[in-house]
């Protein structure tokens, strides 16, 4: 395939034959060569034990691979400064036999796809038949044209079993055709570089034995090195008429079967393939020999009919909708299609960060399961989320086996990263100090509890995890009695992993309190209806009602702290009291900062890498006010890289709580497409499980506002403006809820089950499965911050608040525009509100026909400046707004401090010809400040500059972007201009004439 024809294709998605979006179908039209690997990623398929990456069956691919779920080799890790309970040994997910293939000769030619010309190539993903076709058209090196045809599923019904139909087609070609399909291994682990967010272990591949193939069938034996693992792989087919058996052969890592056909133009043959895996983990019903003789007799036709059955169950009880954006609704469903598909369903293995669909993360399962992966399945498909918990409970010795290597003489603490129970990180400080693994598997637990009502699954896995890991809390952490008795947990890392070892992680102590309430509430409702099994458990553990009073005592004294300045609960003890970060704004593709700064430069500073405070408002703030969410937002908003994928979906979900509209679909559209976009530069290695879990949990909890209160749903529905209505199915303790949202209101139907009890908007709602219920939607109040307020400085915006030179810059970037022939109007000019020049630029240059260097944009915008200056020579006093002079004189006279925070650099030059330069204590040096609004940097700037903090400051803007920045630094703000545009400011005046002092500031 040319150069020319790599560049000629693309993707594109779900296109129905008419031109619209199919919200069914994952289509890739033509191969781009440098997106192979993703490609692969995306059209994986897998039934949570065998995973089967997207690559041709007749192809070679270095980045293709099958695996197991679990299988893995154990790697020793070498350390030249080795302390007591480091790690000494990682697992990492192996690539095993490689089934799929089917590869063709023509004559004794063998064909190379690569070296052929592609006609015509499409590959789709069938979410609703969970099925992956494929067309390939081309014409070899002689000439001859062939088309290539194949299905492809790994059932759900199976434990593993790759089931395969292969047609080919002539179009001009007429001779003799073989087809060797094979069985092979020697891949091994990828080397995948020094990403530390993807794992570095390469290793060894598998030991091969007991080759074997004859007329009947293929196989071989695979074994690890080191862990122990081992399994068998096998074949069989069935052939279509003019298909014979050639020959078999086995040996050096590879066993064959060679069929044979005389084609003719015109004229087609099919093979089904059938490859079974068995890992011993199953039982005799599992085996190869069963599971090719089910296959073989069924036939490929029948099994992909009971695939498809088995998905529109699922669909059924998962099923949701997007009318307005069918792009929307194809990438939710793909998400959730993946998510169904590598879950770990057998209770044996695990579910890892990137699926069964590559080797990222070496094939570990971290924290994020429960927190995201679960969710989303104890409401779609609560017998997988049954399984996933039923894999903690299995490798519960692991985790105790950890506990000890901590130091811990009683309980289990979880490790950070594992695929059969053992820790597996090397780095500790992010790693094992990650405490708060233990409160996720515990919230996890408790949400499929609340979901389920399983009370077999509490008393015979889920209360012992409960109990074990609670008793890790008192071990951690104390009663301190420096702070009144409370109780406080140290050096530990919250999920944001730019600070680490940290006393008192808000998010931590937050999530540890609801574990603990929640284990001694398992103890009171297994004493009261499996009190028998209870005092087994109890007996066996070694627990009794006195530590069970200390969790609860631990837990209502739990330090959670609001921060008395700002109004926000402080991440940790130290947070807030560090420098924030002073790098510049990152341009180009998004590249996390662990990438290229040392660790202990994250650590120095106020930046996370995701969600902390915020994951807590999402997961446990039930009793916190609206306010405080607000202004935690704010502030962790301003401070937040997101380099994790796990954190756009939380701060979307927050965000629509607090009535940040705009951010909600910004956040949970970049939650949406992070692998179909491959927006973290990493989709080769494997799908973003949480990431995906996340899009979907930015639907239903985000715009769907539903949240699991003691127990109890509620629901608080919202529109985004880009969608006509959306919908979305739910179980619930045995019930089948359906919501659809639209303008019109909300409409809660029973779709199995009798009577449902929930909350919508505040009130209680009872459904039965005779009616519906049709209710507004709901109206978030943004919270506002009160007037008047106690003050000690005011920060001014200056154009638009004090003067309107928004013309005047308005004629200079005309005029450069026009110079450069890049379009510009009024409208475009409104996003340049409150943004500084660089970044202006770049909103001009979005409708260049070519790209400009940086050293290009330097110059426009010298140039713009230039044009500017220019224009405001005959500015004076007389363009002060009315009022300006009585407002600044009034603020003085009262004792406030004022400050100007603009983004223009020719400010303190403004000012003096407007003629009240003298009246301000500090005027920000624009050019000083490398993050421009709504960063909140330059408010920052001037508050401490002027030695007030920034809670006693109220800052005044008219843009929205500045009223962001405002809030981002933890002052209050008032907005000058439309109240609508500015309806995040806390208040809101037309002109600056009708700012009284009385109205704003306390006496």
């Amino acid at each position: 395939m040319s150069v020319d024809q790599q560049q000629a294709v693309a993707m594109t998605e779900g296109q129905a034959s008419e031109g619209r979006t199919d919200p069914w179908r994952l289509t890739q039209r033509g191969v781009d060569a440098a997106r192979a690997a993703r490609n692969e990623t995306l059209f994986a398929l897998a039934n949570g034990t065998l995973g089967v990456r997207g690559a041709l069956e007749e192809g070679d691919s270095a980045s293709d691979g099958t695996f197991l779920s679990s299988v893995f080799e154990q790697n020793p890790i070498h350390y030249h400064e080795r302390f007591p309970g480091f790690t000494r040994s990682t697992d990492t997910r192996l690539p095993v036999a490689e089934g799929k293939h089917i590869r063709l000769r023509l004559g004794e030619q063998p064909l190379q796809v690569a070296d052929a010309e592609w006609l015509d190539f499409e590959r789709t993903l069938d979410l609703a038949g969970g099925a992956l076709d494929r067309r390939l058209r081309l014409k070899t090196p002689e000439g001859h044209t062939l088309e290539i045809t194949a299905r492809r599923v790994v059932p759900l019904a199976e434990r593993a079993l790759l089931a395969i139909r292969f047609e080919v087609a002539s179009v001009d070609y007429a001779g003799p055709l073989t087809l060797v399909s094979s069985i092979e291994t020697g891949r091994q682990a990828v080397e995948q570089g020094d990403d530390p967010r993807i794992g570095v272990h390469g290793g060894k591949d598998l030991q091969v034995s007991d080759e074997h193939a004859d007329a009947d069938g293929a196989r071989l034996t695979q074994r690890t090195h080191h862990s122990g693992v081992a399994l068998v792989c096998a074949q069989q087919h069935r052939l279509s008429p003019g298909l014979i058996l050639e020959g078999a052969a086995a040996g050096a890592g590879r066993v064959e079967q060679r069929f044979v056909a005389t084609l003719t133009p015109g004229a087609s043959v099919a093979i089904e393939k059938f490859v079974a895996y068995d890992d011993g983990n199953g039982n005799a019903a599992d085996g190869v020999d069963a599971v090719l003789a089910r296959a073989r007799s069924a036939g490929f036709d029948t099994i992909a009919a009971a695939q498809a059955d088995a998905m529109q169950a699922f669909w059924q009880r998962a099923g949701l909708s997007v009318d307005g954006d069918p792009a929307a609704e194809l990438a939710l469903r793909f998400n959730l299609f993946h998510l169904l598909q590598s879950a770990g369903r057998d209770g044996i293995t695990g579910t890892a960060a990137k699926g069964i669909t590559g080797e990222g993360y070496e094939g570990h399962c971290f924290w994020d399961t429960e927190a995201f992966v679960l969710p989303v399945m104890a409401f779609t498909a609560p017998d997988v989320a049954r399984a996933m918990l039923m894999y903690r409970y299995r490798t519960l010795d692991g985790a105790r086996d950890t506990a000890r290597a901590m130091n811990h003489p009683r309980g289990a603490l979880y490790p950070w990263r594992t695929i059969a129970g053992r820790e597996c990180s090397a780095h500790y400080p992010s790693g094992s100090a990650a405490y708060h693994i233990n409160a996720a598997i515990a919230y996890g637990i408790g949400l499929y509890l609340d979901a389920s009502d399983d009370l077999d699954f509490l008393s015979e896995a889920g209360a012992e995890i409960l109990f074990e890991t609670a008793r890790i809390w008192p071990q951690a952490g104390h009663f301190n009695p420096r702070l009144g008795g409370a109780f406080c947990i140290h050096e530990v890392t919250g999920p944001d992993e730019y600070t680490t070892l940290v006393n008192n992680n808000w998010y931590t102590n937050r999530m540890a309190q609801q574990h603990l309430r929640r284990a001694a509430g398992a103890w009171s409702r297994l004493q009261s209806e499996r009190p028998r099994a209870l005092q087994a458990l109890a007996s066996r553990i070694g627990l009794d009602v006195a530590e069970v009073a200390l969790w609860q005592r631990a837990a209502d004294a739990m330090y959670l702290p609001v921060d008395e300045a700002l109004g926000i609960h402080p991440q940790d003890d130290d947070f807030l009291g560090k420098p924030r970060w002073p790098f510049p704004k990152r341009e180009g593709p998004h590249r996390p900062l662990l990438l290229d700064y040392h660790p202990l430069t994250l650590y120095r500073h106020q930046v996370c890498k995701q969600a902390d405070v915020v994951m807590a408002l999402v997961l446990a703030g039930d009793g916190i006010d609206a306010g405080s969410k607000r202004r935690d937002f704010d502030y962790y908003d301003a401070v937040t890289t997101h380099d994790s994928t796990l954190s756009a979906p939380v701060f979307g979900i927050l965000a629509s709580e607090v009535g940040q509209e705009e951010k909600a679909w910004r956040y949970f559209d970049a939650s949406l497409r992070v692998d179909m976009d491959d927006l973290h530069g990493n989709t080769d290695h494997g799908v973003h499980m949480a990431a995906m879990a996340g899009s979907w949990l930015g639907l239903v909890q985000g715009f769907g506002g539903l949240r699991v209160t003691a127990g109890r749903l509620q629901f608080a529905p919202t529109l985004p403006a880009a969608w006509n209505g959306y919908g979305f199915n739910l179980r619930w303790r045995g019930c089948a809820l359906r919501v659809d949202v639209d303008a019109r209101g909300v409409r809660y139907r029973l779709d199995g089950g009798d009577v449902l009890t929930f909350r919508h908007a505040g009130s209680d709602v009872m459904l039965t499965r005779e009616r519906e219920a049709v209710l507004p939607l709901a109206v978030p109040a943004p919270p506002k911050a009160t007037f008047p307020r106690a003050c000690d400085a005011l920060v001014f915006d200056l154009d638009g608040v004090l003067t309107d030179t928004a013309h005047t810059h308005y004629r200079a970037w005309k005029r450069l525009a026009d110079g450069i022939g890049v379009p510009f109007d009024l409208q475009v000019n409104e996003r340049l509100k409150g943004v500084d020049r660089m970044a202006s630029l770049d909103i001009i240059l979005e409708r260049a026909s070519r790209v400009y260097s940086l050293e290009e944009k330097r110059a426009l915008a010298d140039t713009k400046n230039g044009y500017y200056v220019q224009e405001i020579a005959s500015v004076g006093p007389q363009d002060l707004f009315d009022g300006v002079r009585e407002v600044l004189d009034a603020a003085r006279a009262a004792g406030l401090k004022l400050g100007l925070a603009s983004a223009s650099r020719n400010a303190p030059a403004l000012l003096d010809k407007l003629g009240i330069a003298e009246c301000f204590d500090y005027i920000a040096d624009a050019g000083r400040i490398v993050r421009a609004k709504p960063d909140p940097a330059i408010f920052l700037d001037v508050a401490a500059a002027l030695g007030v903090p920034a809670h006693r400051c109220i800052g005044v803007e008219d843009a929205a972007a500045g009223i962001e920045a405002i809030h981002a630094a933890g002052m209050a703000a008032v907005g000058i201009g439309d109240a609508r545009a500015l309806r995040h400011a806390d208040a809101v005046i037309p002109r600056i004439a009708e700012f009284d002092l009385r109205t704003f500031v306390s006496p």
